[in-house]
């Protein structure tokens, strides 16, 4: 008898997604549903609003300590801060314990917005504030609400998935004038290359959606990126942050 996988319980974003297609007990759920995603949103609204300009950074729970990608988010982490910026990330191992790691021990506002998975861990040990969300969607409005800007290292699926979503945001003008940083050439030049040779190429973007992102391998490069964009014609308001539309593009380094 073949080896049978054992699944994971289904979290709340399981639950949630299964609701409108499988039993009727499930749809009973959704009316309570409604009141814990609202209540998400209030406590990231109520916890974020003060926090002043931020930085969200991404990338692979899988880095180790000992490897260069952690060290160099760790690194980006402590010149932001002394730069006057909190860092925001998921809350988790790897590239976020880094980036958290580096902002604390520079000084400056650590937060993690960690998610409910089937194979939960705990959030890392250096976000001074953690948020806990059930709700994949719910996260992910935070971590562009609150910042001004996006550096994402070398990461899966979920690095890839917000990666997208804040070209996509930027691209249709939901958000102005975004910085979006990736870092490591290495790793994001052959997507960079399929983004300009293929779909650019193919007209299913605009060759200058391409200027939406810069490629750095230099942690302080990372920092001078994000204030130049910030200082060509951008503003903080109520100390969060907001951009202002100042026209022109960046050149994808």
């Amino acid at each position: 008898m073949p080896n049978q996988r054992r699944l994971p319980r289904p979290s709340e974003d399981t639950r949630f997604l299964m609701a409108g297609k499988r039993t009727e007990e499930l749809k009973q759920e959704e009316p309570w549903r409604l009141f814990r995603i609202m209540g998400e949103f209030v406590e990231g609204f109520d916890t974020l609003a003060t926090l002043g300009p931020a930085i969200s950074i991404f990338g692979s729970a899988r880095a180790r300590p000992d490897q260069p990608h952690y060290k160099a988010a760790e690194a980006v982490a402590a010149r932001l801060a002394k730069a006057g910026f909190a860092v925001i990330t998921g809350g988790g191992p790897g590239i976020m314990e880094a980036a958290n790691k580096g902002a604390r021990e520079a000084g400056g506002r650590s937060i993690g917005l960690a998610i409910e998975l089937p194979n939960e861990e705990a959030p890392n040990r250096y976000a001074d504030t953690v948020i806990q969300f059930r709700y994949f969607f719910c996260r992910k409005v935070m971590f562009v609400k609150y910042a001004l800007g996006f550096v994402i290292f070398p990461g899966g699926f979920g690095t890839l998935d917000e990666l997208m979503e804040s070209l996509t945001l930027e691209q249709t003008n939901k958000i102005h004038d975004f910085p979006i940083i990736l870092f490591d050439r290495s790793y994001w030049t052959g997507l960079a290359d399929w983004l300009r040779n293929t779909m650019a190429a193919r007209g299913c973007i605009n060759p200058e959606d391409l200027n939406l992102f810069a490629l750095t391998d230099d942690p302080a490069e990372v920092v001078r990126l994000i204030q130049e964009c910030l200082h060509r014609g951008a503003y903080l308001k109520g100390g969060v942050g907001t951009m202002r539309h100042r026209g022109g593009r960046r050149r994808s380094r």
